[in-house]
């Protein structure tokens, strides 16, 4: 858990999930740069409508509650975090208002503060829903690290507002400052794109800006789709990290009246999963793990998990994803999992399953996991 001083007071922030990597912080100078704007600007009162996007942890919630703000979430992990890190503070969570990115807000906004995402999809959509709920003279701020810096931060910026003023580097960082509301940008932030799943058909698929892989299916899951087959003993499936649906999609397709599950971290693959797959047996959960699945409960569990986490390549969180799905799974049960050939998933797997390579090339390896020979 690490410190914080702000106005005489001391706060302590900690990451969820924990992380044993010990260079890992709750928040970046980009976030410490963020809230001296908000107090540096026209001192806000405790009235400021106050928005916050992208706060990961829970450092800009914490320490900007006084303002009763409305937190965007994404993530289901990013309010389990600001939940234990306002707790850890003593803070009431009353005190904070949660928002989807997808939902419009209680009140127009005074005043957002924004750390800028790596996908710049997501921090288009954030964009298009800031500018849509900001008042007239609201005023944006917006913090990066300046080695994630690209031009397109500033040419987005530039499609909502009029104003764009980048701030002095400090602690490698940098604050946007966005003034000036353009004429409304009238713009579905919905992809769509077709992708043969079965051989025989396109199928016309639909995704959320913002939603990993954003104008195509990964390479990684065409590889497992096409190594992919349910058997007839399977009828309770899991897609894990499911994006949006697609392998849940290819199972659908393969046996229609199978039960599936589609679990995600992320709010917007979940949504973008509803414009894809449906039906009777098909069942949707916002969640960072598989606690709202039964134990030996599923036939099937196939994923193509994350391991790229913003700008953090991370496996820890897929670890813990293996370990829950190994106690998922019915004692014949098998799970089936892509990764890029460097990740070094087989050392963990074969801690808690019998492991084989169901199918490899140059770049991906796709392996069958079970615990029976």
């Amino acid at each position: 858990m690490d410190k914080y001083d702000l106005g005489g007071k001391t706060y302590s922030f900690s990451r969820y999930p924990k992380t044993t990597n010990r260079s890992l912080r709750a928040w970046s100078a980009a976030d410490e740069y963020l809230i001296d704007h908000i107090f540096e600007d026209k001192q806000p009162t405790p009235d400021t409508n106050l928005g916050i996007v992208n706060d990961r942890f829970g450092f800009l919630s914490g320490l900007l509650n006084r303002f009763e703000p409305t937190v965007v979430l994404e993530r289901k992990s990013q309010e389990r975090s600001i939940l234990l890190n306002l707790e850890a503070n003593q803070v009431d969570p009353g005190k904070i208002h949660f928002i989807h990115p997808l939902d419009q807000p209680p009140h127009k906004f005074d005043r957002v503060v924004l750390n800028i995402p790596k996908s710049m999809d997501l921090f288009e959509l954030y964009l298009h829903q800031i500018h849509t709920y900001l008042k007239d003279d609201g005023v944006v701020f917006c913090g990066f690290m300046t080695k994630y810096f690209t031009p397109q931060m500033l040419s987005l910026a530039e499609t909502y507002f009029k104003e764009v003023e980048q701030s002095l580097a400090r602690k490698k960082s940098r604050v946007l400052v966005l003034k000036g509301k353009k004429p409304s940008v009238n713009k579905p932030l919905v992809r769509h794109f077709d992708y043969d799943i079965d051989g025989t058909s396109n199928q016309k698929l639909q995704q959320h800006y913002g939603v990993f892989s954003s104008d195509h299916i990964d390479y990684a899951t065409q590889f497992l789709i096409s190594q992919l087959k349910v058997r007839d003993s399977e009828d309770h499936i899991l897609d894990m990290a499911c994006g949006n649906g697609v392998i849940a999609k290819a199972i659908q397709l393969q046996k229609p009246k199978t039960e599936i599950y589609l679990t995600d971290d992320s709010y917007l693959a979940i949504e973008s999963a509803r414009l894809n797959i449906d039906g009777p047996g098909i069942h949707y959960y916002w969640n960072d793990g598989l606690d709202d699945i039964p134990d030996r409960s599923l036939d099937l569990a196939v994923s193509n998990p994350p391991f790229h986490f913003g700008h953090e390549t991370n496996i820890e969180v897929t670890i813990r994803l293996f370990r829950e799905v190994s106690e998922k799974l019915k004692p014949a049960g098998r799970f089936v999992c892509v990764a890029n050939q460097h990740l070094n998933y087989k050392t963990h797997l074969e801690k808690l399953f019998k492991v084989k390579v169901l199918a490899q090339n140059d770049k991906f390896i796709v392996y069958e996991c079970g615990f029976e020979e």
